[in-house]
């Protein structure tokens, strides 16, 4: 996946991309207003211009059967791998030991996460 794409997937266009992730198949069209407008109250002329965008950045392939279904072409661990690698390169100054840190220390891990974290960095001598 390109930085370009990436960093071109607003915050609404990733609601329909989570969607999408988490379909077992393609979606019609018509499934996936209907998802979209119960979650988020959103007005399908918007989902069909979020939808659009994501066909035109190359992120959801568009198939035509009877309707339309879309499929995500990014997968959601590239998009995640990308997203994480930004935010440490722009709030952490690409230190990932930073973002570690500022999650320690700000309250944002459980005990239970610490124990995991200490248990996945644990090095067999």
């Amino acid at each position: 996946m390109s930085d370009n794409l990436a960093c071109k997937i607003t915050g609404s266009e990733l609601e329909v991309m989570k969607l999408l992730w988490h379909a077992e198949d393609a979606l019609p069209v018509t499934e996936i207003r209907e998802k979209l407008q119960k979650a988020k109250g959103w007005e399908p002329a918007t989902i069909k211009t979020l939808i659009s965008r994501l066909v035109s950045k190359g992120a959801v392939r568009q198939e035509r059967r009877n309707v339309y279904f879309y499929s995500p072409i990014i997968s959601e661990k590239e998009y995640g791998a990308w997203a994480t690698g930004d935010l440490i390169t722009r709030l952490y100054n690409g230190s990932a030991r930073e973002l570690v840190a500022a999650l320690v220390n700000s309250d944002g891990l459980t005990q239970e996460d610490l124990d995991e974290l200490r248990q996945m960095f644990k090095v067999e001598e």
